[in-house]
């Protein structure tokens, strides 16, 4: 079963000079999803062993105290 999306002027070329000769659209939305998930799973436990986690926690409670106080 197939599904139609709209996108805009923009992003339809945007995808198409993305897209190879041989891809569908299909393909190359598939292709870029791909991508991105790899991308996350390389950067999995990037931050293990480090304070990093807790620093950027301490950031983000940071910068919603400061929201509530405007």
């Amino acid at each position: 079963m197939s599904k139609s999306i709209r996108v805009d002027e923009e992003t339809h070329a945007a995808l198409a000079a993305l897209k190879g000769d041989d891809e569908t659209f299909d393909d190359v939305l598939s292709r870029l999803i791909a991508d991105r998930r790899e991308r996350v799973r390389e950067g999995a436990g990037l931050w293990e062993g480090t304070d990093a986690a807790e620093k950027a926690r301490e950031a983000r409670r940071e910068m919603k105290r400061g929201v509530g106080e405007r």
